[in-house]
């Protein structure tokens, strides 16, 4: 008996059974997300303020995060190329070093507007790791378990949520400046770790092999130029650029959420800074009962439904914030758990989606070239976002819910992909 039919034989959680079929990659890399996902965890909720303490204004941090956008969408376009000639496993740990570990020593460090803009660009490199990343978590593994692979790299993340408290405890006793900068130096040496436990464990792909022999002595400049045949045909894909739409919105829209949440709930709603640390813990608690007890009852066949009332959810969850009185927790707490419930419903699809509608044979350039995209569409959105802020800390969530509700029109058009197995 194969080790597919004993996995069969016994009463495995069905997650746990995606992971033992799909060993290698796919488990590789879901268990050492939490070594990105709890430094994350710990700064993300005040990332923000860390760089609004240190004289930064809310125009300039949405300026920011325009110009990086302007860069990410150069590195994301040399990222797939990269990944084709250098292999997936080692541009995803190019990309480890310099966009996250060498950058959150830049941020370690950062007093004023340049310095917080060096460390952002820095961190553009991120971009050719996600491509190969993508690359390297999928390649191998069964297209009918992408739902499921997807849903425990999101698991791995989510547990990482529940060390958040730790910094909040640290900044009421020492003030934010210093245990962010603190927070940020860890950062660095865990995403240094990621990276040799990559070189480790994880192996180069099927398809990685395949591109990497073929493209061998033919010139970046070369590979660049082949966009061009490339793009027409990613136009003529209607399933293709409805994934890409839906993934522009929820980019913008997860921006927003990320850079203006903070500041809305403590500087209008009025709450203690203290409370940024529990908001994510309560979204990781309400996502992981949902993934681990539900996720897996809903058809990962289906994706029209689930993702339809995922983006409702977000619909809601945004009204709800943008009418919460001030001082009002509770109304805050409503606003994570719709938010959440969405998240569980939303995002494990979309990325499957996207993978199940493009050529598995031109993957890291059609994913290249697909991100680039989405961050050139999204990047007016970053200054826009922080415009609005600065006249109505509402207006960014009200811009939102715009989004989620032409997300929903798209949604209502797609077709389910087929699920059937593929050469990858």
């Amino acid at each position: 008996m194969n080790l597919k039919a004993k996995l069969q034989n016994l009463k495995m959680h069905p997650l746990i059974r995606v992971l033992a079929e799909n060993g290698g990659n796919p488990r590789t890399l879901a268990l050492i997300e939490p070594l990105w996902g709890i430094p994350y965890n710990l700064i993300s909720p005040f990332a923000t303020l860390y760089m609004y303490t240190q004289g930064v204004t809310d125009v300039q941090i949405g300026l920011i995060l325009s110009v990086t956008m302007v860069v990410q969408v150069l590195f994301s376009f040399f990222g797939g190329i990269l990944s084709d000639k250098l292999g997936r496993k080692f541009t995803t740990m190019m990309g480890d070093f310099f966009g996250w570990s060498l950058a959150c020593l830049v941020w370690a460090v950062s007093n004023n507007f340049w310095l917080f803009l060096a460390a952002a660009l820095l961190n553009c490199f991120e971009q050719i790791n996600q491509t190969a990343w993508y690359c390297l978590l999928i390649e191998d593994a069964h297209p009918k378990d992408l739902v499921g692979i997807y849903t425990c790299v999101n698991i791995g993340g989510l547990v990482a949520i529940f060390f958040a408290p730790i910094s909040g405890l640290f900044v009421s006793a020492y003030s934010i400046v210093p245990v962010v900068r603190t927070l940020y130096f860890l950062f660095a040496l865990t995403m240094l770790a990621k990276t040799l436990i990559t070189f480790r464990f994880c192996h180069e792909t099927k398809q990685g092999q395949i591109r990497r022999a073929e493209t061998r002595g033919v010139s970046i400049f070369h590979m660049l130029g082949e966009y061009r045949q490339l793009i027409p045909g990613l136009l003529k894909n209607k399933g293709v650029l409805k994934a890409v739409a839906v993934s522009v919105i929820l980019y913008v829209t997860n921006m927003v959420s990320t850079n203006f949440f903070g500041l809305y709930v403590t500087q209008r709603l009025g709450l203690s800074e203290n409370f940024l640390a529990l908001f994510p813990i309560l979204n990781a608690a309400v996502m992981l009962v949902f993934m681990v007890g539900v996720q897996h009852r809903v058809s990962a066949a289906k994706f029209r439904i689930p993702l339809w009332i995922g983006l409702a959810l977000y619909g809601i969850a945004a009204l709800t914030l943008i009418f919460c009185p001030v001082g009002e927790l509770w109304c805050v707490l409503i606003y994570v758990f719709l938010a959440a419930l969405g998240a569980a419903l939303v995002n494990p699809r979309k990325d499957a989606l996207l993978q199940l509608n493009i050529a598995p044979q031109e993957r890291a350039r059609l994913n290249a070239l697909i991100m680039a995209s989405t961050i050139a569409l999204s990047s007016p959105f970053g200054y826009l976002a922080g415009w609005l802020s600065s006249l109505d800390r509402r207006l960014p969530f009200v811009f939102n819910l715009a989004l989620f509700l032409a997300a929903m029109l798209i949604i209502a058009r797609i077709q389910e992909p087929q699920m059937e197995e593929q050469d990858a």
